[in-house]
């Protein structure tokens, strides 16, 4: 199926940063300004018969092409695995498309609030906004908003996009219908391949920079080494405490974990120098994504790559710097 998938690229801030979304949310107060009523009154257009929809990651752009297939034109608006995330620069075309969307798919538990302040400035009765955190149940202070990693986050995303796509496009319900079975099925060889790793090596202790891949890592039953309060502070851009710097180069450098999980989008000085420890002390290293790496992949073969990878630095030692 041909799937027609818009990019554009942003950058966004870290979760949990007040001060950071008040600016961002001053920002887009000017910017929003300068199109005024025109965001509000494009916000259920369709270019001929298309729902028009878009996706705050592109993991979760990805899945809506691939089940609202020729009936859909999904737009991502974070997606490019050179930058880091957990900044972000607001632009005025940016908030048009969010703003023309019928159908939106956010992560929510404060990764992506910006998406919240554009629906707030153009709202729109008509607009599906699924929300990835409250889809889930979560509560807004869940520590780590990389839910896309979870195994049952995807299944449960992609039978709401098939939900709200069927209600925005009713005579097309069986064909998304159907994209979603077939979407589902297409995650067994990533599910297979977890419950392998989790048979063969339970509890393998591994070390990490970041919270990225912490519930993947939970779902091969690794046990995490590395204290959350390190991987919170550099996921929030924070100077982690001297003892958990400490604790963390132990990890490598006494060899008490077979696998360095890198996040390879957010990088400064500290995590490039735990990575030169780790090739010092022959740990292989597994890089991680917080948007899907392209071109190349879609989500479930992304996410298969990514249990491949740890696959091979437990079974061989070899490390996967980059997908």
């Amino acid at each position: 199926m041909k799937n027609r998938m818009r990019v554009i690229i942003i950058r966004m801030m870290p979760p949990n940063a007040p001060c950071l979304r008040l600016r961002v949310a001053a920002a887009f107060a000017v910017s929003l300004a300068v199109f005024g009523a025109g965001c509000a009154t494009t916000s259920s257009t369709t270019k001929s018969g298309v729902v028009m929809a878009v996706g705050a990651e592109n993991e979760y752009a990805n899945v809506v092409a691939q089940i609202g297939g020729k009936y859909v034109e999904a737009t991502a608006i974070m997606s490019n695995p050179n930058t880091d995330p957990h900044s972000f620069d607001a632009s005025p075309s940016v908030a048009t498309e969010v703003s023309a969307a019928q159908l939106i798919v956010q992560n929510g538990g404060g990764y992506d609030t910006f998406m919240n302040t554009i629906e707030a400035a153009s709202p729109s009765a008509d607009r599906k906004v699924i929300d990835v955190q409250t889809l889930l149940g979560l509560p807004s202070t869940t520590p780590n908003p990389h839910l896309w990693y979870d195994p049952t986050t995807m299944p449960a995303v992609a039978k709401a996009i098939a939900n709200d796509l069927s209600a925005l496009a009713p005579s097309h319900a069986d064909y998304f219908k159907a994209n979603l079975g077939q979407f589902d099925r297409s995650l067994a060889p990533w599910l297979q391949a977890i419950a392998h790793l989790r048979a063969t090596y339970p509890g393998t202790p591994v070390a990490v920079t970041e919270p990225v891949a912490d519930y993947l890592l939970e779902a091969v039953g690794a046990n995490n080494e590395t204290p959350f309060s390190f991987q919170a502070d550099i996921m929030n851009g924070v100077d982690p405490a001297p003892q958990d710097v400490a604790l963390e180069r132990s990890l490598l450098s006494q060899h008490k974990v077979k696998v360095f999980v890198y996040n390879q989008q957010v990088v400064d000085p500290l995590t490039e120098s735990l990575l030169s420890l780790a090739k010092q002390d022959g740990i292989p290293v597994v890089a991680v994504y917080e948007t899907m790496p392209t071109p190349g992949y879609d989500y479930q073969s992304w996410m298969l790559a990514e249990v491949q990878s740890l696959q091979k630095a437990l079974a061989s030692k070899i490390s996967t710097h980059r997908l």
